[in-house]
């Protein structure tokens, strides 16, 4: 694989079918529409009820099984709806892992909506809600229902160095929004900030793809928790930077509660590595809506 959101196996519409209609008896005759691919799953509309997601690489197998012990569990916990797996496949001779099957929630991802700040900055104070719920659950339950640590090393210096820093460069020269220097000053004050010393259980992956909005872009449920594990609250609190504008900011943290200055310099660059990590994505597979969101959200970071 070129590039970490290439998949090691794809799974046909046809291959879909024969499996729901294998395991999930109650579903058959299966009615199916693509509904979606990101880095780790292939995605699928069935029945008009149901999404089912299969992993597309061997690394998302355990996050799948994340969401399938705790999400049942932490759902009646949160101000917002997320999805609960209610079907959940095996592995057969034709596809090598299992998958899972959730109710549809209503709404459509923000990442796609063309919100403009208006409807960013009401989202404020319902994500400030929805994290602080998060964020205060005890980690010990939390682990007993089947979270673990950070085996992924999500703010690495090592790691986010590779993957950040020579893209900078490349993003300058074809976007013209800023120098690299404004970007580095950013990440490195992020990778010299000490970690938190008070873990939580986290979404891990929390950006415009994984929100869901109304018909009046009000948010209405949060998705995709393959990432949820114990570990840094910055990883979610990076949601400020990347998606509300610099004005609803302080509504987000009026809700949240206030955080260290560490914390948000490990949040500034965590929304740093998600915004280059978006329009790098886009970019290649042309998902012009998340590329976009990408530079919208590295704009947003140097306009503090």
């Amino acid at each position: 694989m070129s590039n970490p959101w290439d998949p090691q196996v794809t799974v046909s519409p046809s291959l879909a079918i024969a499996l729901i209609n294998t395991q999930c008896p109650p579903l058959a005759p299966v009615l199916l529409e693509p509904f979606g691919a990101g880095w780790d799953n292939t995605a699928y509309l069935v029945n008009g009820e149901w999404v089912f997601r299969f992993p597309r690489r061997e690394i998302a197998v355990d996050l799948l099984e994340t969401e399938m012990r705790v999400l049942p569990r932490l759902a009646p916990r949160l101000p917002l709806p997320v999805p609960r797996p209610e079907w959940r496949g095996r592995p057969d001779a034709n596809y090598p892992w299992p998958f899972a099957g959730y109710r549809l929630l209503p709404g459509r991802v923000a990442s796609n909506a063309g919100l403009d700040d208006a409807a960013r900055a009401a989202m404020a104070r319902p994500l400030g809600e929805f994290l602080k719920a998060l964020h205060s659950v005890d980690v010990r339950e939390a682990e007993q229902w089947g979270a673990g640590p950070d085996v992924h090393a999500r703010l690495d210096e090592d790691r986010l160095r590779t993957l950040v820093v020579p893209r900078l460069d490349d993003l300058v020269a074809r976007v013209a929004i800023a120098s690299a220097d404004s970007w580095l000053e950013i990440f490195e004050r992020g990778v010299r900030a000490p970690l938190s010393e008070v873990p939580a259980l986290v979404h891990g992956d929390l950006y415009s793809r994984h929100l869901l909005v109304d018909d009046r872009d009000a948010i209405c449920g949060v998705i995709d928790f393959g990432d949820l594990h114990v570990g840094q609250p910055a990883l979610d609190l990076s949601i400020a930077w990347s998606l509300l504008p610099v004005a609803a900011r302080p509504a987000f943290f009026e809700a949240y509660g206030a955080v260290s200055e560490s914390v948000a310099e490990k949040a500034r660059l965590r929304a740093l590595v998600s915004a280059v990590s978006q329009e790098a994505y886009g970019r290649a597979v042309g998902d012009t809506a998340i590329e976009q969101e990408g530079l919208r959200a590295l704009r947003c970071l140097l306009a503090e």
